[in-house]
Formats: C-alpha cells, sequence, structure tokens
C-alpha cells in the first residue's frame, strides 16, 4: 500500500543542498535547449551518480522524474530522426520537446513548492 511522503525537516542541511542539486539539475536540463544539449548531457551524469546519496523520498522522485525524462525524451528523439524521411519524425520530436519542458517545468514547480512527483505504478 502506498503511505504518503514524509518531507525532510526544512532546517536539515543535507536536505537544503540535495533540494538545491536536484534545482540545478533542472537547471542543467532547461539549458540543454540553448546550449546544444550538453548540460543535458552532465545532468543526467550527475542524476546517476547522486541517485543512490538522495536519502528524502520528495526528492527521490524528483531525481527518478529528472532521469525518466531525460531517457523517455531521448528515445523518443531517436525514433523522430528514425522516421523523419517519413515525415512524421518532425512532428513526434516536436511533441517530445514539448512534452519535456512540461516535465521539466512541472518538476520545478513542485519541487519549489517541496511537493514529490508522481511514481509510475508497475
Amino acid at each position: 500500500m502506498n503511505q504518503p511522503l514524509q518531507p525532510a525537516p526544512l532546517n536539515n542541511d543535507a536536505f537544503k543542498s540535495q533540494r538545491q542539486l536536484t534545482m540545478v539539475i533542472y537547471a542543467l536540463y532547461g539549458a540543454g535547449y540553448f546550449l546544444g544539449g550538453i548540460p543535458a548531457i552532465v545532468a543526467i551524469i550527475i542524476n546517476h551518480i547522486k541517485r543512490n546519496e538522495i536519502k528524502d523520498p520528495m526528492l527521490v522522485s524528483h531525481f527518478t522524474w529528472q532521469i525518466r525524462t531525460f531517457w523517455i525524451t531521448l528515445g523518443l528523439c531517436i525514433f523522430g530522426a528514425l522516421t523523419a524521411l517519413l515525415g512524421v519524425g518532425f512532428v513526434i520530436f516536436f511533441a517530445a520537446m514539448i512534452w519535456n519542458i512540461y516535465r521539466l517545468v512541472r518538476g520545478v514547480l513542485n519541487l519549489i513548492e517541496n511537493k514529490p512527483m508522481p511514481t509510475p505504478h508497475p
């Protein structure tokens, strides 16, 4: 049974540091749109390196959200590139970009409000 996530105390220095890192990672993903994707690659590397250090359930949900967003977007972009010659690839690529921006904005807004991200149910 799913239990609600318990927020970490906001005066906890480790929590504040990890929350700030999570926000920096969102910023790197966003900067990837303007800097050729390199910041997004840096962000996914940080996500994978730091994932096991994040203990707060709310922040863990954001890390999972960020990682899933990156890999699903990459998969959709590859699929879009492969189908570009058929004419539908550009639509897929555009839809992936809009979906990615939506997930980044939703993640940042939830992080600002100290809310967890939804997790997929198996």
